[in-house]
C-alpha cells in the first residue's frame, strides 16, 4: 500500500514539475512570463506608497523605509474595513497578563529569567539611519524585483497553498505521529516541526523565539520560526502568525526578518506577510514589519530571542500582536475571518516552518529549520522557543494545561520537549534538511 501511494505521489510529482517547466520556461524575469500590463501593475503599486510617503529611510542592508500616514496604510484597501476607526492601543494593558500568573509561576520565571542569558531583541537594522514620526507607520519599500517573481500583486505576499494527503496511520510507532490522533497528515509543500496545544478555547499565544539566520536553499523556498493561533480544518484553515522569516521570494535577500502573517482560508485566496496585502492594521512607528532584526545568534555565543505575544483585545475582538513584551504593533480586525470573528482560536502552534517544492521525496531541499541543527536541549544550539504560555477566556496567561509535538518528517526537521528536571518547560526543534539520514 504505501509502495503504491508513493509510486502514484512521484507520478504526480513528475506531472506538477512538467507543468512547471511548461508555465515557467517561457519567463522573461526570474523564469515567470511577465507581460507589459504586469510590470505596470506592478509600478502603480510600488510608486503609490511612494508619492504619500512623509519621508523615506535609507537602510544600510539596502531597504528603505517609508513613514506613510497612518491613516492611508495599505489595510485600508480592504472591502471589510472601508469604514474602520483605527485602535490606536489596546483596551487594556497586556504586560498585565503576566502579572497575574500564580505566585508560584511568577517566582519562577523570574528565577528562570535571572539565570537564563537569552537577550531580547527589539531592535532592526533601519533604525540606524532614522525614525518615522508620530502619526505615520514604517513601511518598508517593496522593490520592483520582488514584485517580478509572482504572477501577481495578489498572490505577492501568500503563502502557496499547503498539499496534504491525509492518510490512516499504518504504523503508531513512527517518530512523527501523535498516538492520540487517528489520522497521519502528509504534507508535500511545507514542512513543520511544532509543539502544540488543542481542546480549549485559545484566546492568546506567546513565547520567546531564539534568532537565528538558517540557510535557505533556493529563492522559492522559505524558513520561518513562529507562534501562531489556528482554527479550522487543515484544508481550509484560519491561523494568526508571527516570529521571524528568511524568504527571498518576500523580502528579495537571506536576511532574518520580522514578520506577522494571516490567511482565513488556508492561504488559498486570502493572508499574506506584513503589510503586503490589506488586512493587518498597524500602529506603531517605531517596527518596521519585514525589516531585519539585529543582532542574531550564533552557534555558542550570545542567545538573542524576540519576544510575541498574540492575543484578543476583550472590549473590540482585534487580534493584537505585541513585540518585546512592550510594543503593540498592530491587529488584524475580526472581520477578515469567520471563525475568529465568531470566537477564539481552537489551537496554539510554536516552532518552525520550510516551504519548499522539493519536500516528501528523494533530493529534499537543503534549506534549514532554526539555524539547521537538530533539535539541542543541552545548549541550546537549535530553533528553541520558552516561556510558553497561551491564554484561555481570562486574561491569565498561563502554561498550556497539555501539549504535544508534531514533526511531518522527523528524519528532517525534529522536535524535543523538555519538562523533566526544570521549573518551566522548553522547546527545541529544527534540522538541516537534506543529510545523510534526510536524502
Amino acid at each position: 500500500m504505501v509502495k503504491g501511494y508513493c509510486s502514484h505521489w512521484l507520478a504526480l510529482k513528475g506531472m506538477i514539475t512538467l507543468l512547471g517547466m511548461i508555465f515557467y520556461g517561457f519567463g522573461v524575469v526570474e523564469g515567470k512570463m511577465i507581460t507589459e500590463k504586469k510590470i505596470s501593475e506592478f509600478q502603480r503599486k510600488i510608486n503609490r506608497l511612494k508619492s504619500i510617503a512623509v519621508i523615506s529611510i535609507q537602510s544600510e542592508d539596502g531597504d528603505i523605509i517609508d513613514c506613510i500616514d497612518i491613516y492611508k496604510q495599505p489595510a485600508f484597501d480592504h472591502p471589510a474595513l472601508k469604514n474602520h476607526t483605527i485602535q490606536m492601543a489596546p483596551s487594556y494593558d497586556p504586560t498585565m497578563d503576566s502579572a497575574t500568573e500564580t505566585t508560584t509561576r511568577t517566582n519562577t520565571l523570574n528565577k528562570r529569567n535571572n539565570e537564563d542569558s537569552s537577550v531580547t531583541v527589539t531592535s532592526q537594522l533601519w533604525q540606524k539611519s532614522g525614525s518615522c514620526p508620530k502619526g505615520t507607520i514604517p513601511i518598508r519599500r517593496v522593490q520592483e524585483k520582488e514584485l517580478l517573481k509572482t504572477d501577481s500583486t495578489e498572490e505577492y505576499g501568500r503563502k502557496k497553498p499547503t498539499f496534504c494527503l491525509l492518510l490512516r496511520a499504518l504504523n503508531k510507532g513512527t517518530p512523527n505521529f501523535s498516538s492520540n490522533r487517528s489520522h497521519l497528515i502528509m504534507c508535500y509543500v511545507n514542512q513543520v516541526a511544532i509543539l502544540l496545544t488543542e481542546g480549549f478555547s485559545y484566546s492568546g499565544v506567546k513565547g520567546d523565539i531564539r534568532a537565528w539566520n538558517p540557510f535557505v536553499e533556493s529563492d522559492d523556498e522559505y524558513s520561518t520560526s513562529q507562534i501562531s493561533l489556528k482554527s479550522g480544518p487543515y484544508y481550509d484553515f484560519e491561523s494568526l502568525e508571527s516570529g521571524w522569516a528568511v524568504n527571498p521570494s518576500v523580502y528579495g535577500d537571506k536576511q532574518t526578518r520580522l514578520f506577522v502573517y494571516w490567511t482565513a482560508d488556508a492561504s488559498k485566496t486570502t493572508g499574506c506577510f506584513d503589510l503586503t496585502c490589506p488586512g493587518f492594521v498597524q500602529t506603531s512607528s517605531e517596527v518596521a514589519l519585514g525589516a531585519a532584526i539585529y543582532p542574531l545568534s550564533v552557534p555558542y555565543g550570545l542567545p538573542y530571542q524576540i519576544t510575541l505575544y498574540i492575543f484578543k483585545d476583550p472590549a473590540t475582538n482585534n487580534w493584537w500582536v505585541q513585540y518585546g513584551e512592550k510594543i503593540n504593533l498592530g491587529y488584524w480586525p475580526p472581520h477578515l475571518f469567520t471563525l475568529l470573528f465568531h470566537g477564539n482560536a481552537e489551537g496554539a502552534e510554536w516552532g518552525g516552518e520550510v516551504y519548499s517544492l522539493k519536500l516528501g521525496h528523494p533530493n529534499h531541499t537543503r534549506t534549514e529549520m532554526g539555524n539547521g541543527q537538530f533539535p539541542d536541549g543541552m545548549f541550546g544550539n537549535s530553533g528553541t522557543v520558552k516561556r510558553l504560555r497561551i491564554r484561555e477566556n481570562s486574561l491569565i496567561l498561563k502554561f498550556p494545561e497539555w501539549v504535544f509535538t508534531y514533526s511531518d518528517d522527523y528524519d528532517c526537521y525534529r522536535t524535543l520537549y523538555v519538562e523533566d528536571y526544570i521549573e518551566d518547560p522548553e522547546f527545541y526543534y529544527g534540522g538541516p534538511g537534506r543529510s545523510p539520514v534526510c536524502p
